[in-house]
């Protein structure tokens, strides 16, 4: 089984920065990917992005140039360095792995983003 524990999340304002901590334990040997999602009331989660094992990533086109999602493998841990947010970016922010079939293995508890115009 696996946890994720999210850190890291606030009250920023317009074109401030965050950096989003995803740490996992557990059976973390068998996460192929893990992305960060976003919802707001209302709406569907949105993928924002997500990084594989060897380090592929991809990006919602809303947050490319501004976000960043990298990993270090020998703490099971995802980060997502956020720039330049705009108060459109404000979400609750939540963290998920995916094993190599595609099964999700766990979320996290999510953490708010708020950015302030």
């Amino acid at each position: 089984q696996v946890q994720l524990v999210e850190s890291g999340g606030g009250l920023v304002q317009a074109g401030g920065s965050l950096r989003l901590s995803c740490a996992a334990s557990g059976i973390s040997f068998s996460i192929n990917s893990m992305g960060w999602y976003r919802q707001v009331p209302g709406k569907q989660r949105e993928l924002v992005a997500v990084i594989t094992r060897l380090g592929i990533t991809n990006y919602a086109d809303s947050v490319k140039g501004r976000f960043t999602i990298s990993r270090d493998n020998t703490k099971s841990t995802v980060y997502l360095q956020m720039n330049t947010l705009k108060p459109e970016d404000t979400a609750v922010y939540t963290c998920n792995a995916v094993d190599q079939s595609g099964s999700v293995l766990s979320w996290g508890q999510g953490t708010q983003v708020t950015v302030s115009s």
